[in-house]
């Protein structure tokens, strides 16, 4: 297999750990009648199943890639939950959050040049 599978592989595992971040958010929002329906319920347990199939997908990928190239993909999850909290929970992208995501970016780039 070509390494530019496990880097695409590592980016799509950040991308569905934020979805399953943004499902628990989503579960944490609604009001429940009890402590074991606020913890066992549809959204609490597929995120945490997605959470689980991410933590594979990582492990998988850090068998090719490096973990300073790992490191850097991880930071991306901040960018996907600002971005997918804004589409999903109509949360507000403010400028403290675009902010910070974009400093997110710009290190990325920077590092993306390989000058460290």
């Amino acid at each position: 297999m070509r390494v530019d599978f496990f880097y695409i592989l590592m980016g799509g595992g950040v991308f569905i750990s934020s979805a399953a971040q943004i499902l628990l958010k989503k579960s944490a929002q609604k009001e429940r009648e009890s402590a074991i329906r606020e913890y066992l319920n549809r959204l609490v347990i597929t995120g945490y199943l997605i959470l689980f199939a991410a933590m594979c997908v990582a492990i998988v990928a850090y068998r090719v890639v490096p973990l300073k190239y790992g490191a850097i993909i991880e930071s991306l999850g901040y960018v996907f939950v600002m971005l997918l909290s804004a589409a999903f929970l109509k949360e507000k992208i403010t400028p403290r959050k675009l902010l910070g995501n974009i400093i997110i970016i710009a290190g990325i780039v920077v590092f993306s040049f390989d000058l460290f």
